[in-house]
């Protein structure tokens, strides 16, 4: 994909990610190090847990998913960052086996009035499994470059 800048983002723009399957060490591996619960980090004790069995961190989720998006390139040349994400929501456990792609929609682009270099763009995120089932859903505030004159 070629560089985007705020003026390539309209509202109502959509774009869907490829995909990423979780493994059962995948999980394992973010878990031990970032998210040592029972149900991330220990199948039997997982098994007898809330979920039923190892499921994956949301952290881990959340930045899978959001590597599909730089990866799609959607934000490639243009990114200033971001000042936070709104409506976080894990909807529904993700398992090993699952792949998970991201669905965004542009709901809002403003330009800014006291950086004329950038404008921000809100997208609606959701991620879904091979089975379009809805794991996560957010909201995310990306500030980015005006196109160079």
């Amino acid at each position: 994909m070629t560089d985007r800048f705020f003026e390539d983002f309209k509202a109502g723009d959509t774009f869907t990610t490829g995909g990423v399957t979780i493994t059962e060490s995948m999980i394992l591996d973010f878990a031990l190090v970032y998210d040592p619960q029972p149900f991330h980090i220990d199948v039997t004790a997982a098994k007898a847990g809330p979920f039923g069995g190892l499921i994956s961190s949301g952290f881990q989720t959340l930045a899978l998913g959001f590597r599909q998006v730089l990866d799609l390139g959607v934000l490639k040349g243009g990114s200033m960052g971001s000042p936070g994400l709104d409506e976080l929501r894990w909807t529904r456990p993700v398992r090993p086996g699952d792949t998970l792609r991201v669905k965004g929609e542009v709901v809002e682009t403003r330009p800014s009035s006291s950086k004329t270099d950038r404008g921000t763009v809100r997208i609606k995120y959701a991620f879904v499994t091979q089975a379009d089932e809805t794991v996560l859903t957010m909201s995310c505030i990306h500030i980015l470059k005006r196109r160079p004159s």
